[in-house]
């Protein structure tokens, strides 16, 4: 008898035993992470783990097909048998990568690995190779040449500035560090310059609203900056150039490998101190600037693979513009005019895998930025800290791909300007503080082979401002070929306002700042669709055209006002509604290995509706183009790069009815030439010319620039400024005119070494 309930008892547990396939994704001998295998016909799935392990339970025996896909890879199917007497059988997948410029790998628009073509939402991607095309001293300078996107230059003398995004301001743009919010507030302005090229793998752009994942600021969008990985990063590189202008240019990264650890280290050195004024109005025309970059990245090894990354970046940078004879003695004094700024940044950012079963990912970071600047004999000293962490948890559920989180940031912000002093005339240091927790919610449904959407909700709670949502809606839909995505994104995002950090304008020159109330939050509802379609050549190349059309719509946009008086710049919140809307194409025809023809245009309409009214948005462009050619021959000895820009007209700032000045802005067009020759595997030689057609804006850009503080202007009673022989436009001294670089055409020289 007891035999006989031992063996029913063997049987019973062989019945309950479940079917299992257990395997492992690989690439080359890397692990692959969070690759899904999914059995077709079926909601059955599973996601590697750090280690490219992964488990399948199944219901019964028989016939499977597998199918792994991972971002950066060619999707791979194998077909499995179960036997019913096995129970279990094991598989490995060895991956193939995609072709970058087909399906690069990007995080920005799901906070996780995707390929490009496989995002729900639009994201683009440059690669280090971009920047190479058209060196420059900062990112900044690089992105003139993204269609859509345009550096604007703030200021005639200091020549700091913002990021549009489809014709948006620089505050509507949130700017990341390897997806951290690292570059914001007063860094809008002054933190784009300094990262050190020779670290960047590559720039990720999302345009329109993304603030169910990343919060305020990033209402018009936002550029991830993703820095190489120190396992995958040259072991020392050199990148040195030089301009006929006198500008020096240096970058320079190397790692070193512990037992535990990999360093990555970046440093970045730019100079120019050569005093010019090729237009001949008293100020320099471009600022002079002494800047270093350190950055540092370390991963640091776990058992089962477990990520923990933590970087650094340190910024110094002293630069003035103004009269020429200017020296450091007479800042903030009235004797000779100039706009001195010194600034001290430090930055520090991690990831840390949690050791808990599924994905869970730890994500901090802090700033310190001390800004200590004249404004001819206004100063202006401002200091923030930013504190930021994050805990991310992702799980595949059948068809369900599932994000959640939450996040806490704490920005601390003073300075000595009226911004802060209204908002507590005490100053206590508990309303210098701004508080945001908030938590957000993401799901990704695969609802067949070739239709996806995407879900999204954030909740804020901002101290002042009480609680703010945003919700989005994602669609996707490719081709079964792969060569057809159709996209529609609806969504909302929200902006806490910090005029002084962010509107270079109130500082600079001798206007006024205004407030008429205290500012709300801006919120904006936005909607684009996008296509994308490849056509496959004959020459193992292909054709990428890729459309969008998008519309944002503004409540409570804030907005800078001009016109109301020419001695005052007056802030309130918009009357009305603003209009962002719009479309872009971009065709990238890649013949083959030797060339290469990228092309974009954007035509847009930013308008302001008010009592009625509708208005142009001042120094938006109706139009913009982009291009850029690269041609190499056979040997790949020698590379041509010809790459440039076009803007429409803008409307511009003027100080009155008297002024004479254009109210519009030329179009005009940045162009730049390069030829490159690459000798011993590891050494390049470049060189080439920037600003070819040598476009510069009118010499008469900074108003009254012979009388910088004002002496020889008369006001009547009410403050208004009184036309005299002297001053027949009636104008006061203002640098605010300015839409594009007084940096006429100049001639570079570079090398570049890398060591494998």
């Amino acid at each position: 008898m007891k035999l006989l309930y031992f063996l029913l008892g063997i049987s019973s547990f062989s019945l309950a035993q479940e079917y299992s396939i257990t395997g492992k994704v690989l690439d080359g001998q890397q692990p692959v992470y969070q690759a899904k295998i999914q059995i077709e016909g079926s909601q059955i799935g599973a996601i590697t783990d750090s280690t490219g392990t992964f488990h399948l339970d199944l219901p019964q025996a028989g016939d499977f097909v597998l199918i792994c896909r991972a971002a950066g890879f060619t999707e791979t199917t194998k077909r499995v048998k179960i036997h019913p007497d096995l129970h279990q059988s094991t598989v490995f997948f060895q991956l193939q990568t995609l072709s970058q410029e087909i399906n690069e790998v990007v995080v920005s628009g799901t906070l996780k690995a995707v390929g490009r073509l496989d995002s729900p939402v639009p994201v683009e991607v440059y690669q280090s190779c971009f920047f190479k095309s058209n060196p420059t001293p900062s990112v900044f300078d690089a992105l003139t040449n993204v269609n859509g996107v345009r550096p604007q230059i703030n200021c005639n003398i200091c020549n700091t500035g913002d990021i549009h995004i489809n014709g948006l301001e620089g505050p509507y743009t949130m700017v990341l560090i390897d997806g951290m919010p690292i570059v914001s507030g007063l860094s809008t302005v002054y933190g784009l310059s300094g990262i050190p090229q020779s670290l960047i793998d590559r720039v990720e752009i999302v345009k329109g609203p993304a603030s169910t994942l990343y919060g305020s600021e990033a209402v018009g969008g936002l550029i991830n900056i993703i820095t190489k990985q120190p396992t995958k990063a040259s072991a020392l590189a050199f990148d040195h150039f030089v301009t006929s202008w006198g500008e020096t240019n240096n970058d320079i990264s190397f790692k070193i490998k512990t037992k535990r650890t990999q360093h990555l280290t970046g440093i970045n050195y730019y100079n120019f101190q050569i005093p010019t004024d090729k237009n001949g109005d008293g100020f320099t025309d471009v600022t002079l600037q002494d800047r270093i970059s350190v950055f540092h990245k370390i991963n640091i090894q776990r058992k089962s693979n477990r990520l923990f990354q933590i970087a650094g970046r340190y910024v110094y940078e002293d630069r003035w513009g103004g009269q020429m004879n200017w020296t450091p003695e007479y800042r903030g004094t009235d004797s000779l005019y100039a706009e001195s700024i010194y600034t001290s940044r430090w930055e520090l950012f991690g990831t840390y895998q949690l050791p808990l079963k599924g994905s869970w990912m730890y994500q901090f970071s802090a700033n310190g930025h001390q800004q200590n600047s004249f404004y001819g004999t206004t100063p202006f000293h401002a200091d923030q800290r930013i504190f930021f962490n994050q805990l991310i948890w992702n799980e595949v559920v059948g068809r369900h791909d599932l994000t959640a989180g939450s996040a806490f940031r704490a920005t601390y912000y003073d300075d000595n300007t009226t911004a802060t002093a209204m908002l507590d005339s005490s100053q206590t240091q508990a309303n210098l503080w701004t508080l945001l927790p908030g938590i957000f919610v993401q799901d990704q449904i695969q609802l067949s082979e070739n239709h996806q959407l995407l879900t999204g909700l954030r909740y804020d709670y901002n101290h002042i401002h009480g609680s703010i949502f945003s919700p989005r809606l994602n669609y996707r839909w490719k081709s079964s070929n792969r060569l057809n995505i159709l996209r529609f994104g609806v969504g909302n995002g929200y902006r806490v306002a910090n005029v002084f950090t962010e509107d270079h304008a109130a500082l600079t020159g001798a206007r006024k700042v205004v407030f008429t109330e205290a500012l709300k939050p801006e919120t904006s509802y936005n909607a684009n669709v996008n296509f994308i379609k490849q056509i496959p050549t004959k020459n193992v190349g292909f054709i990428t055209f890729d459309a969008t059309v998008f519309y944002t719509y503004f409540h409570n946009k804030i907005l800078p006002d001009y016109n109301f008086d020419p001695n005052l710049i007056v802030y309130s919140n918009l009357d009305g509604f603003a209009e962002s809307k719009g479309v872009s194409l971009n065709i990238d025809w890649r013949l083959n290995r030797q060339i290469s023809l990228f092309a974009g245009g954007t035509f847009q309409n930013i308008s302001v509706v008010e009592n009625g009214e509708s208005f142009t948005q001042i120094l938006t462009e109706r139009a913009s183009g982009v291009w850029r050619f690269q041609y190499k021959t056979k040997n790949e000895k020698f590379t041509f790069d010809y790459n440039g820009n076009l803007y429409g007209k803008m409307l511009l700032p003027l100080l009155g009815p008297l002024d004479e000045r254009d109210p519009y802005s030329p179009v005009h067009s940045i162009q730049n030439i390069q030829v490159t020759y690459t000798f011993k595997k590891n050494w390049e030689i470049y060189g080439g010319i920037k600003n070819l057609l040598n476009f510069t804006p009118p010499a008469n850009s900074i108003a009254r620039a012979h009388d910088p503080f004002d002496r020889e202007v008369q006001f009547d009673a009410n403050g208004q400024v009184i036309a005299t022989p002297n001053n027949p436009q009636a104008l006061t001294f203002d640098p605010s005119y300015i839409f594009a670089s007084n940096q006429g055409i100049r001639g570079f020289l570079g090398v570049r070494f890398t060591w494998r």
